[in-house]
């Protein structure tokens, strides 16, 4: 992701795991969070419920190889405003991040 995202001008910052990825949100809030579905320590889903509450606004695009519908479906339900189905195409990410950036956060 940061070799697709940097060169566009996108800063990145990293989290090894769930736990850390909540901390990392709460002293930096980025514009987007991008989450995968299977880490270390929390599920996605875990982690996608906590920030939600921690910020309403949060955009979060969720990342996953589940290409069930249910799945995305209940990403969604849960607040992520974008899905992303693993291997990630450049072009995909960009425009899903893209997107993401339009929503309003309020």
């Amino acid at each position: 992701m940061r070799a697709m995202l940097e060169p566009a001008g996108f800063e990145i910052i990293e989290a090894e795991d769930g736990m850390t990825a909540l901390e990392r949100y709460s002293i930096d809030r980025p514009d987007v969070v991008i989450l995968d579905l299977v880490m270390k320590g929390m599920y996605g889903l875990d982690v996608l419920t906590k920030l939600r509450q921690l910020d309403p606004a949060a955009r979060v695009v969720v990342v996953s190889a589940d290409v069930q519908q249910s799945s995305q479906d209940m990403v969604h339900a849960a607040g992520a405003v974008g899905f992303l189905n693993k291997p990630v195409e450049r072009d995909r990410v960009l425009s899903v991040l893209r997107g993401a950036l339009e929503r309003s956060t309020t």
